[in-house]
């Protein structure tokens, strides 16, 4: 264990070679929470930020969606440091939000954070309650339970206002947004109903169903009929995300790796091309088959050579 001495010792170097007073390095989360609210809040106020403050719910949604994908993107590339400043993004769109619905009268950000921390002490009663979970999947049926409980009471507050309308019927389904992208939609509408045993048995009964979906569409393709089509390879996407699910991957994330795989091995072939003097738009197929070919031995390689420097480190 290192001696006080070299703890102060490394604590001298550390406020060396920083650029943050030490001051600012021992506040709190919560102190610098408050201080990040405060940035906000003058950036919205009325000889603040033009743009901040012309901003709205509707024109930030798109942020939102963009700084959640970037954070998983710096999730995959193992960048601490840019994981963290993804993370602080995310966080500025809540902080956002919070402030502009704080001016419209509406809730403050103090009540974003109450409400989840109250859902997440009643949601875990085998935590901070008299309640036993033997393992997570009973921590899951107890989560199902719960919102199904909260969802039916927040139904009676309303039908108590006396809004006149035809009460909706609650059902299992209910607390999938349809804002979600598709496949992370239909991930989460068919991992619902397989809580109650709506389900195949496995996996193999689900590649089945994308051979019968496959071969559905194959004959809507045949016979153009591109309304058919379009209904065809929504049920194969459908059976993919299922599939997704029984080997416990996201699709969503699956997908976007897939298209960064695509995207990696496609610029691999450009710079390919322009080594050989060759403009690619102007390559025939086969030779841009064959440096389709090149780029895939290249990035196993290369991929080959991240391992061994692994391993070596290890």
């Amino acid at each position: 264990m290192p001696t006080r001495k070299k703890q102060t010792k490394k604590a001298r170097k550390l406020r060396r070679n920083s650029n943050q007073p030490a001051k600012q390095r021992q506040l709190t989360p919560g102190e610098w929470f408050e201080k990040l609210v405060a940035v906000q809040a003058r950036l919205r106020a009325p000889k603040g930020c033009p743009w901040d403050r012309e901003q709205t719910h509707e024109s930030l949604r798109t942020y939102l969606i963009e700084e959640a994908y970037e954070v998983l993107e710096a999730l995959e590339s193992r960048d601490d440091a840019k994981f963290a400043e993804e993370m602080g993004d995310l966080l500025l769109q809540i902080v956002f939000h919070s402030q502009i619905a704080r001016e419209e009268g509406r809730f403050t950000v103090a009540e974003v954070i109450r409400e989840i921390h109250d859902k997440m002490i009643r949601r875990h009663p085998h935590v901070f309650g008299e309640l036993r979970a033997k393992d997570s999947a009973e921590v899951l049926r107890n989560w199902e339970q719960i919102k199904a409980q909260e969802r039916r009471a927040d139904e009676q507050r309303e039908n108590s206002k006396g809004g006149g309308g035809v009460p909706k019927q609650a059902s299992l389904l209910d607390g999938v947004s349809r804002a979600l992208p598709a496949t992370l939609e239909g991930f989460q509408l068919t991992r619902k109903a397989s809580r109650i045993g709506f389900d195949w048995e496995d996996a193999s009964a689900v590649f089945e169903k994308m051979q019968e979906e496959t071969e559905e569409l194959k004959g809507a393709w045949k016979d153009r009929d591109h309304l058919r089509m379009e209904e065809e390879l929504g049920d194969l996407l459908f059976a993919a995300v299922n599939l997704s699910r029984f080997l416990k991957i996201d699709p969503e994330i699956a997908l976007k790796r897939a298209n960064a795989k695509f995207t990696r091995r496609f610029r691999a072939m450009e710079g390919l091309a322009r080594k050989s003097g060759g403009e690619f738009k102007d390559l025939p197929r086969g030779q841009i088959e064959a440096l389709w070919d090149a780029a895939k031995k290249l990035e196993g390689k290369q991929r080959a050579l991240e391992m061994h420097a692994a391993t070596t480190k290890q």
